[in-house]
Formats: structure tokens, sequence, C-alpha cells
């Protein structure tokens, strides 16, 4: 996994769903840092990190809640085909485990910090740099992303075959299906150089006053 030298934050990057935020000098680093380099072994940070320390069913249960993320790149995979409604849907579901995920962060951090000083601001920091991670990285970003794909697709079937309207809808799906695997990576390291380059500049500088 890549950690970060900036304080505020160790955030899994090339991996979307676990954007974590810490302060490197507290005691939730120690609980939340790997040293290890990444490898083949330990390179789906998704579960890495929610799962350290935890029952084999509560490991499942993880996943499957965070595979939940991908809701609305399958929703818009599927718009040539389903009501929008269902796209909409989806929309909702990936937000809900968005909105679940800072939640979940914040609670991490009000404990990891205890009574120290600053907790109620990192607690914060933990909440808004999350839920801003992952609403860029796991619905804006990638939904519109997939959206283009099978638009673009869709046309470009139409224009240049003589496929039944069914055959080219089916395709285009099975095409915004193939490619959410590869707009992962590149996507969770834009969002992570856009907000190193911003928000989190924020963040550092409230590190420093304290």
């Amino acid at each position: 996994m890549r950690l970060h030298t900036a304080p505020w934050r160790l955030c899994m990057s090339g991996v979307r769903r676990t954007c974590s935020v810490v302060t490197m000098a507290s005691p939730i680093s120690s609980q939340w840092e790997d040293p290890k380099e990444p490898t083949p072994e330990n390179e789906d940070h998704r579960i890495d990190h929610h799962n350290r320390g935890i029952t084999a069913s509560q490991r499942n249960i993880n996943v499957a809640a965070e595979r939940v993320g991908y809701a609305n790149e399958v929703g818009e995979a599927f718009r040539a085909l389903v009501p929008v409604s269902l796209v909409w849907g989806s929309y909702a579901v990936a937000t809900a485990y968005v909105t679940a995920d800072a939640v979940d962060k914040g609670k991490k951090a009000a404990v990891a910090h205890g009574d120290n000083p600053g907790r109620t601001t990192r607690v914060g920091v933990a909440v808004v740099d999350t839920f801003v991670w992952q609403a860029l990285a796991s619905v804006i970003i990638p939904g519109f992303t997939i959206n283009r794909v099978c638009a673009a697709s869709l046309y470009l079937l139409g224009r240049t075959t003589r496929w039944p309207l069914s055959v080219r809808k089916w395709t285009t799906t099975a095409i915004g299906l193939s490619t959410i695997p590869f707009i992962i990576t590149p996507i969770d390291r834009s969002v992570d150089f856009l907000l190193d380059s911003s928000l989190r500049k924020v963040y550092n500088e409230d590190e420093k006053q304290e």
C-alpha cells in the first residue's frame, strides 16, 4: 500500500472504498499503518485495513459491503437495458455506502484519539476527507466515465454495425462492465493527487498550527 507522509491521513490508493484519514503522529497511526510495500499478496487494500484482527465471517461481510460501492458503475453499464430509475437507485446505494464509510472512519478516529486535544477536529477531518474522497473516486468520476464509455459505444455500434438494437445494447453493457476494473486505479490516484493539492493542504496547515 502507499503510505503518505503528509499528516492527517493514510489513504490506500489504487483501491477505492477505503480512504482512511489519520494523523500520522497520533495513536491511530500505529493501529492502521502497514509497513509492507505493495505486493501481489497485499495489493487489495480494500480488504486489508478493514479486516485486520476480525473473524472470517466479519471479513466476508466487510468485503461484501465494500463491493456495494461499485453499484453506480454497474447501474451506468446497464443504463441502456433498464429503466433510468434503477440507474439512479444504484447511485443512491453507492452514496449510502460512501456516507456509512465516512461515519465509520469518524467513529474510528474518535476511539483512536480518545480524550486527546484536537479530537473533535481530527474526527471532523476524518469524516470530511473520507466523504469527499469516496464521493469523487467511488461515485461521481467513475459514474460519469462509465456513462460516457457506454454512450460512445452504443453510438459507434449504431454507426458501424447492422446488429439489432438489443444486441448493441447488451454489447454496450458488456463493454461498460469490462471497463470498470481498468478505471479504478487511475481514478483513485487522480483523486489522491487532487485532494493532496487542495483540501489536504488545509489539514496540514491546521496540524502545523496545533
